[in-house]
């Protein structure tokens, strides 16, 4: 993964609404900003929090947690 970025959309719409990841953090209700950062590098948010989080940027699941293998996949890498 270039650049450490796993959901590229994800860090896109988080800085579309300017929010920081202790902002995000405790969206969540993770005890702190580590939490947060750590699931997003890994991909191991649970699916509640997958669709708070789509639903708190008035996005789909699919958009949100699109990676760079999926674009590659589909033909718009």
């Amino acid at each position: 993964m270039e650049g450490g970025q796993m959901f590229r959309n994800l860090d896109a719409e988080q800085a579309r609404l300017n929010k920081n990841n202790q902002q995000m953090a405790e969206y969540l209700g993770y005890k702190d900003r580590k939490s947060y950062e750590t699931k997003k590098a890994t991909g191991t948010f649970t699916l509640t929090d997958a669709k708070k989080l789509a639903k708190l940027f008035d996005v789909t699941m699919d958009y949100l947690f699109e990676t760079v293998a999926d674009r590659e996949a589909n033909g718009n890498g």
